[in-house]
């Protein structure tokens, strides 16, 4: 049995007996490849978020939170009637506390703060207009993301495999070889997070067919946003993903 590994330096062809590499599953007359490839994807974000609430101020505590009451459940009326759905609308931090420093210094603070989760990310500006009318006076956001990023993620992964063969085939080629099997497949991370592979052989096959929370501090309040919205450059958003896969090689 031999042993090749592929590293940032030339290749290194040697011979190895070790019960190590055995149980790994190469053959006595197997060459062991090790490739490491990246393999990338773009999508178009699907989901917008921001946070939108009403601070309000007064002399007295339960002034100042039943004023708060009222504006917020402005705010969400001017959501619902911009079509978005109870389900979608989230409260993300409220609160009453005295203030002790500033030109309000001795009164109390009342704050009430949304998340709000569009599945129109183009118009999310205009919903931002629309509780800025409704006199929300803190605004965050709003980020873009993906419902379902995992999907982006599996064809990273998918783009990766083609590279660790495209590049395990021209190895196996230059050194008068050809790729027999794979052995293993080990999930090197990437830019969505941990995610973990369904096993060699499952992938192998499938390329062979293709071949109660803690309450965040208050956002930064904001000023007026302009009637009718900031315009919203969706754009794309890519994952990235690195894996390692093992080949085993036979003579041709």
């Amino acid at each position: 049995m031999r042993y090749l590994t592929l590293a940032a330096a030339p290749l290194a062809l040697a011979a190895c007996g070790s019960r190590a590499d055995e149980a790994r599953g190469v053959d006595h007359n197997e060459t062991l490849l090790s490739v490491s490839a990246t393999g990338q994807a773009e999508s178009r974000p699907d989901r917008a978020q921001f946070s939108a609430g009403i601070e309000t101020f007064s002399a007295r505590a339960k002034t100042a939170s039943e004023a708060n009451g009222e504006k917020i459940a402005e705010i969400v009326v001017a959501l619902r009637e911009f079509g978005i759905e109870e389900k979608d609308i989230q409260t993300q931090a409220v609160g009453v506390r005295r203030v002790e420093w500033g030109d309000r210094k001795g009164q109390y603070q009342a704050t009430n703060v949304l998340e709000v989760t569009m599945q129109d990310p183009g118009r999310a500006g205009e919903a931002i207009a629309a509780v800025s009318e409704a006199g929300a006076n803190i605004l965050d956001g709003p980020s873009l993301s993906m419902t379902d990023p995992e999907s982006t993620a599996n064809l990273a992964y998918a783009d990766a495999y083609e590279a660790a063969m495209s590049r395990a085939k021209a190895y196996a080629d230059a050194a008068g070889m050809e790729v027999s099997r794979v052995l293993y497949i080990r999930d090197a991370g990437g830019q969505q997070g941990q995610t973990w592979l369904r096993g060699a052989e499952a992938m192998n096959d499938a390329m062979v067919q293709r071949s109660a929370p803690v309450v965040p501090p208050p956002p930064i309040a904001l000023g007026p946003v302009p009637k009718g919205g900031a315009s919203m450059m969706v754009g794309t958003t890519r994952s990235m993903v690195h894996i390692q896969v093992d080949f085993a090689l036979r003579p041709k």
